[in-house]
């Protein structure tokens, strides 16, 4: 099994250095194994969301791992039609209810939207004035969103989760984000699969390192100070993606896969998603 080193939040709370996400994992048998793999494998950090749907799955294997709720660092995420400052306390107690637990240790907003975001963010500092969850933080936000949340509410976010990747690594809102004391964690590490695993740098990091080429792009990830979030539900795979914490890509070879960069997204831009807002 895996041992991941502990990373600490703005507010002192510890976080694993890579995590397990459940995005598009089928709610039931899927996610339940999936999760109780990862559980095993050495995974600490599951990261789920209202909208995934499968949160409940993600509850039972918790409970069923035989691990105590304190060794697991629990994330969720409020979603769009549930944006408001009232609207944001139901939508928490629904996901606690589904996850079987009595907190989580990190409630993050999906996406800014257009105007609400603000107010969602105040509901979530008083769930965490009132211990009801360790941490908060935001999902999507670009650097104007985070500027307007920083000056209208109280609590600087302890995380921004946004698409980071080596075709769009984000340098500018990394920068500001350090600056300000926001761990950045990225989805889609992988590209959401659609990684070319083999590119020629890949394949030669590869060799080099002796590691996948998808286990060279999560270290990147971890050197840059960036914490992943891969899916997988295949075992192999599950185990592969947490194996990253014993070889150092070298400065030169970070360069190099800097070099990719392309500021390609492959999913949503946060200023015109507005899926699900009213």
């Amino acid at each position: 099994m895996n041992t991941v080193p502990m990373w600490t939040l703005n507010n002192g709370v510890e976080i694993p250095a890579t995590g397990y996400g459940v995005f598009k994992v089928k709610e039931g048998d899927e996610v339940f194994r999936s999760v109780l793999e990862a559980l095993e494998a050495g995974y600490r950090l599951i990261d789920t969301a209202a909208i995934y749907g499968n949160e409940e799955g993600v509850g039972r294997a918790i409970k069923a791992s035989g691990l105590k709720r304190e060794e697991i660092f629990l994330t969720t995420k409020l979603w769009n039609t549930d944006q408001g400052y009232d609207k944001a306390f139901e939508a928490f107690e629904t996901s606690l209810k589904k996850l079987d637990t009595d907190y989580v240790d990190l409630y993050l907003v999906h996406w800014p939207g257009k105007d609400k975001y603000v107010e969602s963010y105040k509901a979530l500092e008083k769930l965490y004035q009132g211990k009801r969850v360790r941490a908060i933080g935001v999902c999507n936000f670009h650097i104007h969103h985070l500027e307007k949340l920083l000056e209208e509410t109280t609590i600087v976010p302890a995380m921004n989760q946004i698409e980071l990747h080596p075709l769009m690594n984000q340098e500018e809102i990394r920068t500001f984000c350090k600056e300000k004391g926001i761990q950045v964690e990225a989805w889609g590490p992988l590209m959401q699969g659609k990684a070319d695993l083999e590119a020629p740098l890949l394949v030669e990091l590869s060799k080099k390192y002796k590691k996948s080429p998808a286990q060279i792009i999560l270290r990147w990830h971890v050197q840059h100070g960036v914490l992943a979030i891969p899916k997988s539900v295949t075992p192999s795979r599950i185990r592969e993606n947490i194996d990253l914490f014993d070889f150092e890509l070298t400065s030169e070879d970070m360069a190099k896969i800097d070099g990719m960069n392309e500021n390609k997204r492959l999913s949503a831009d946060p200023d015109t998603m507005m899926n699900g807002f009213e």
